[in-house]
C-alpha cells in the first residue's frame, strides 16, 4: 500500500548543449527510481552519438543504490535524442530488472506523422514503448503516488508527471523568465498549451514545477542551480507568458506569431527519427553506423521520382 504523503528524492541534471533538464526521481524508502527525459549526446559536426549525459544519470542511480523501474518521456522531443533505450539496456546488462520506457498514448499520432515523413517501417515504432499512459493515469514509484498528467499543446503527445508534490512539466511550462514552449510542431496547439499551463497553476501554491529546459542567459532562475524548479505560486505571479492577467486569446495570438519567427530545432530530423522509436536507432545499420534520413529543400527541377 502507498504511504500517504511520501515525497521523492529528486536529482536534477542539466545538459548544456541542448539546455535540457533530466531527472532521477526516487522513492527514499524502497529505492525505486524513475528517470525523466534522458539525453543522448549528439555531435552534429562529426555525426557522432555519445553517452556521457546518460552515464552520469546511471552513476547517480548506482551510487545511491536505486533500481530504475520507469524511463519516462514527457513527449517525443524535437531538440534532443532520448537516451531511454540506451539506459534500459545498460542497466539491464548490469543486473537491474527491465525498466519500462513510457510516454503518453498520443505518441501514436506523432509516430504516424513522422513514420510517413521519414519512411520508418511500422515494426520499428509499433512496440517502441513498453507502456503508453492514458490521460491522468495513476502509477507509483516505490511508495510515491504519481500521475501521468495530460498536458497537450507543445505537441499532441505532451504530458507531465506529478510525483508526490512535484510536477515535471516537460516543455509545457518553463521557468518564469522563459515562459512557455513553442506550439508549431505537427499537432501542436497554442490554445491547448494555454489550458495545460493554466491547469498546472491550479495545483497547490507550494507545488514544485520542474521544467524540461532552461535557456541562459536567463539569469535569475538558471542561477538557482541545482534547483531547476519554481513553485506554482511563483509561476502565477511571474511567468512572463501566463501571469493571472493574460487571456487565452492574447496568448494564442502572441504564441502563434512568435512561433512563425523561430528556426526549427537544430537536431529535429535526427531527434524525431530516434525518439518515435523510443530511443532506438533505425534498424538498417552498417558497420556500427546507423542511417538517418535528412530532408533538404531543393529546386523543383532537381526532384526526381515524383
Amino acid at each position: 500500500s502507498l504511504i500517504n504523503g511520501m515525497e521523492p528524492k529528486v536529482h536534477p541534471f542539466f545538459e548544456p548543449k541542448t539546455c535540457s533538464w533530466q531527472y532521477v526521481v526516487a522513492c527514499p524508502e524502497r529505492k525505486e527510481a524513475a528517470i525523466i527525459d534522458s539525453v543522448l549526446n549528439y555531435d552534429a559536426a562529426n555525426f557522432l552519438v555519445t553517452t556521457e549525459s546518460a552515464d552520469e544519470l546511471m552513476d547517480c542511480v548506482l551510487k545511491n543504490g536505486y533500481t530504475v523501474t520507469l524511463l519516462l518521456e514527457t513527449h517525443a522531443h524535437g531538440d534532443h535524442l532520448s537516451a531511454a533505450y540506451y539506459i534500459q539496456q545498460a542497466l539491464w546488462s548490469r543486473g537491474q530488472p527491465h525498466a519500462s520506457i513510457c510516454i503518453s498514448e498520443n505518441v501514436r499520432v506523432v509516430q504516424s506523422h513522422f513514420a510517413n515523413k521519414y519512411s520508418i517501417p511500422r515494426q520499428e515504432i509499433d512496440h517502441a514503448f513498453d507502456h503508453l499512459f492514458q490521460p491522468d493515469e495513476v502509477f507509483n514509484i516505490g511508495d510515491v503516488a504519481s500521475i501521468a498528467l495530460h498536458l497537450p499543446g507543445h505537441t499532441p503527445d505532451h504530458g507531465g508527471y506529478k510525483i508526490g508534490n512535484n510536477v515535471f512539466t516537460g516543455d509545457s511550462m518553463f521557468n518564469p523568465d522563459v515562459g512557455s514552449g513553442r506550439c508549431d510542431f505537427p499537432g501542436g496547439d497554442a490554445r491547448a498549451l494555454f489550458r495545460s499551463m493554466k491547469r498546472l497553476l491550479t495545483f497547490p501554491p507550494e507545488t514544485r514545477l520542474y521544467t524540461g529546459h532552461d535557456y541562459p542567459p536567463s539569469n535569475e532562475y538558471t542561477a538557482r542551480c541545482p534547483l531547476p524548479y519554481v513553485t506554482v505560486e511563483e509561476q502565477v505571479k511571474k511567468n512572463k507568458h501566463i501571469k493571472n492577467d493574460s487571456t487565452e486569446e492574447d496568448f494564442v495570438k502572441w504564441r502563434t506569431q512568435r512561433d512563425k519567427e523561430m528556426p526549427e530545432p537544430k537536431l529535429v530530423h535526427q531527434a524525431m527519427q530516434v525518439n518515435v522509436r523510443g530511443g532506438r536507432m533505425p534498424g538498417k545499420s552498417h558497420d556500427g553506423k546507423a542511417y538517418l534520413l535528412y530532408l533538404i529543400n531543393v529546386p523543383k527541377a532537381l526532384v526526381t521520382g515524383k
